[in-house]
């Protein structure tokens, strides 16, 4: 009995979909494949280390042999508590360093995301000249080894160097940069005549440090690697804000003109804006850049003068490699990676998108609808137009002047 041609192309419809199954499991399969030798590789030498590391982190083991041998024993969070609840030199030198790094990380990362973003702005205008040899001088450094900029700083700020060498052409007395310990704010408050701090700030302490002490701000010394930390970083987010900048288009530009904008207005409200995701970028990783600032601390100061370029990265490093404590080191490099999670978390939260009222968002969708309804005779009476094609990006200069789009 012979099938009826209905039965048939129901029969062919499910070959073809049982085919087309197979087909994409087998790109899955494919897929994991093409995926397995890079999932191995950062199994090996990432992931399995990072165990290795939190397993020593609550053990004592001394760095001989290996970490999972019978003489190893676990202690729990006892090298945590050294760090963190143990007043001693362990919680002292833990809790300078984590001052350093905040004054470090609160100075170095606005300057260069403002200094970046300036320079990307000046150096994707049309009208300069020898724009890619500005933009290649100043992305240099970036590429440059960090240890041979130090080396350069510590010669530029050495105490019979050229930079007070500059500084008294103004006739101002240089200070012996590298090796002077006052907080700038100390400084600044003893040019008033403030010498001690009140008792409220020298009798509370927290990690071992006085309250007054946090707030000393960073030392001379420390302010000089920030200086070049923020020199040898820049050039790098410039380039970012650049393709940031580019991939805005001149239709938003044009229209924000037409409508009266001021430089400064198209600046920080049509501009800025727009660029949100590239500063989120920016800012994420010059947190986590500064939070892990080593090789400078290593090559150029090692913590000194009196422990006020201690770092917490530096400081893992020291515990584990000079003073033989390798769970304590380990325990700070995870109490660093917390840090950094929760300050990309705050920041993230910071930055996020606030959702539009109800009023607010009827208001925006109407000035979207008029903006885009307006005829090219209409956007020419408004007395700037150079290019028809304005019209069109008044919508977008509409969208980028509204703080928080809705999601």
């Amino acid at each position: 009995m012979s099938a009826s041609p209905a039965a048939t192309p129901r029969k062919g419809r499910a070959r073809k979909i049982e085919r087309q199954h197979i087909d994409r499991k087998g790109q899955e399969i494919s897929g994991w494949l093409f995926c397995l030798p890079m999932i191995v590789i950062l199994g090996v030498f990432m992931f399995i280390p990072i165990l290795m590391a939190l397993w020593v982190s609550v053990s004592d083991w001394t760095g001989r042999g290996t970490p999972f041998g019978g003489n190893v024993n676990f202690v729990a969070g006892e090298n945590y508590a050294d760090v963190l609840a143990k007043p001693g030199l362990a919680q002292s030198d833990f809790g300078t360093a984590l001052r350093n790094n905040a004054w470090y990380t609160l100075i170095v990362v606005p300057l260069q995301t403002l200094l970046s973003l300036a320079l990307a702005v000046m150096l994707n205008r049309k009208i300069l000249k020898a724009r890619s040899f500005f933009r290649t001088a100043f992305y240099f450094p970036s590429v440059t080894s960090s240890v041979a900029i130090t080396v350069l700083w510590l010669f530029l700020f050495n105490a019979a160097g050229p930079i007070n060498a500059i500084l008294k052409w103004f006739g101002v007395n240089g200070p012996n940069w590298f090796n002077d310990p006052q907080g700038i704010i100390h400084i600044l408050l003893g040019a008033f005549g403030i010498k001690n701090g009140p008792a409220v700030l020298t009798e509370h302490s927290f990690l071992g440090v006085s309250a007054w002490d946090w707030l000393a701000g960073p030392s001379v010394a420390m302010f000089a690697i920030i200086l070049m930390v923020i020199f040898t970083t820049s050039g790098t987010y410039m380039l970012m804000f650049i393709a940031a900048l580019q991939s805005i288009g001149e239709a938003t530009e044009e229209a924000a003109i037409m409508d009266g904008a001021t430089p400064w207005q198209r600046m920080w409200k049509v501009t800025v804006p727009q660029l949100k995701p590239t500063i989120f970028t920016v800012v994420t990783l010059g947190i986590i850049g500064t939070w892990q600032v080593f090789d400078q601390i290593y090559t150029g100061t090692q913590g000194g003068p009196a422990k006020t370029t201690l770092t917490t990265a530096y400081l893992s490093y020291s515990a584990a490699f000079n003073s033989q404590e390798w769970g304590r080191g380990a325990a700070i490099s995870f109490i660093l990676f917390v840090i950094i999670i929760v300050m990309t978390w705050i920041q993230r939260w910071v930055m996020k998108d606030k959702k539009l009222s109800r009023r607010k968002l009827a208001e925006y969708e109407a000035m979207k609808a008029e903006a885009r309804s307006m005829t090219k005779a209409e956007v020419m009476s408004l007395g700037a137009g150079r290019s028809g094609k304005a019209a069109a990006g008044i919508a977008e200069a509409v969208d980028a002047t509204v703080v928080g789009k809705e999601r």
